[in-house]
This record gives structure tokens, C-alpha cells and sequence, in this order.
């Protein structure tokens, strides 16, 4: 006997095949030019819009061209070059810390492990998914920010609520050649229309197979059906 198929197999596949044809353009909304600056901007990028993050690294960037330059720099100078970004003070720590670790144990370069990605302040699975894809042409993992958090719940393809735990559980259903793309279409769909408090199902392609979809729960009520 075969092993049984997950049911969400099924449910994984329509939303991708929507997805797939509504955003066919979905890909990462950093700006960076190398390996280095991809590293920053996605450690900035922690709690803070990817827009914003553009807006800063602008002009970082200029300034900042080697992991020497980070090592070197004056943690508060820094500090006020990122200043904008949430939390930039702390930032700015991890940002001397990485460039000092790249340095020492790298030669300026950004690692391509898993292991020495995550060895680095302020740089957790998440991030360090986002440097082997986009950096490194790596794929063995599935990006795990607040938007792939909260959709892939309300689309029934997960129960878990910690970021590790989703991952862990979407990587048994979601294709591994589909597993960097997922994630750039699920923050394609949440920004456009599943926004986390006022989602617009009546414009979703995914709100006839969506469990947790307004309009469904307005039928349910309608007809006297309370559902959780």
C-alpha cells in the first residue's frame, strides 16, 4: 500500500495554480545589488516594510560597500545612517557584529550555509532562507514572514502558529520546487488583498476554497450556522 496523500495536497495545489496565474510576477521587493547587501536589507527588513527598507539602503549602500565597511564603522553612526528603520539602534548592532563576523571568519564574504547564516547576530532561519534563495541560488527551505504566517493559517494549509513549525509543515505538502515561489505569492496575495485586519474576500481568486473567507461565514450566519 502507498502512503495515503495529505489532504491538504489538494488545497495546496489550487492555491498555487491561482496564485501562479494572479501574480505571474511575484518575486522579492528588496532592492540590493550583491550578496552583502542583500544580508542588510533583509536584517533591516525584521518588523519594518520592505519599502521603507528600499528607502534607507539608498543611500546606505553608498556608504557602506564591504563587510570591512560595517566592522569599522561607529555602532551610533550607524545607528543614525539606518535611523527609520524599526528598532535601528539594535540594527545598527547586529550590522558592526555581522560585517565584524564576516571579516574574521569569512573573508568579507557572505556564507552559504545554513549554519554560518544563522551563527551570524541578528540573522535567524528566516533571513538566512532568504540569503541561500535569492543570494546563493539555495533552496531548502520556505520563507516564513508575517504574510506566508497568517495566510497559509487562514487557507487551511497549516494549524501550527510558530514560524519553524509552519515551515516544517508546509515543506511536507508544498512541492520543493514551488518552495521560494510560495512565499513571494502569498506576500503578493496579503498585501493586495488578505490584509490581516480587513482581508477583502469579495475580491479574493482564492475565497471559494479559502476556510476562513467572510463571505462564508456570512452565509453560515445567515442561515442560522454559527462557526468558529
Amino acid at each position: 500500500m502507498g502512503t495515503p496523500l495529505d489532504p491538504r495536497e489538494d488545497q495546496v495545489a489550487a492555491v498555487l495554480d491561482r496564485l501562479y496565474d494572479e501574480y505571474p510576477d511575484a518575486t522579492i521587493s528588496l532592492s540590493y545589488s550583491n550578496r552583502l547587501e542583500l544580508l542588510v536589507a533583509v536584517v533591516l527588513s525584521a518588523q519594518c516594510t520592505d519599502e521603507r527598507v528600499n528607502e534607507v539602503t539608498e543611500e546606505l549602500f553608498e556608504k557602506y560597500r564591504t563587510a570591512a565597511d560595517y566592522a569599522a564603522a561607529d555602532e551610533g553612526t550607524l545607528a543614525d545612517d539606518i535611523y527609520g528603520i524599526t528598532f535601528h539602534n539594535n540594527k545598527a548592532g547586529y550590522l558592526k557584529s555581522i560585517g565584524e563576523t564576516l571579516v574574521e571568519d569569512h573573508d568579507g564574504d557572505v556564507p552559504d550555509t545554513m549554519s554560518e547564516l544563522t551563527d551570524l547576530k541578528g540573522v535567524g532561519r528566516k533571513t538566512a532562507n532568504v540569503v541561500l534563495q535569492h543570494g546563493h541560488d539555495v533552496v531548502e527551505g520556505i520563507v516564513v514572514d508575517t504574510h506566508v504566517q497568517r495566510l497559509s493559517r487562514r487557507l487551511g494549509l497549516t494549524t501550527e502558529v510558530r514560524p519553524e513549525r509552519i515551515e516544517d509543515d508546509l515543506m511536507d505538502v508544498v512541492p520543493e520546487d514551488d518552495w521560494q515561489q510560495l512565499t513571494h505569492l502569498l506576500i503578493s496575495h496579503g498585501r493586495a488583498v488578505c490584509d490581516a485586519r480587513n482581508p477583502d474576500c469579495a475580491d479574493c481568486v482564492l475565497e471559494d476554497i479559502c476556510p476562513s473567507s467572510k463571505l462564508d461565514a456570512e452565509v453560515d450566519l445567515a442561515s442560522g450556522e454559527a462557526w468558529d
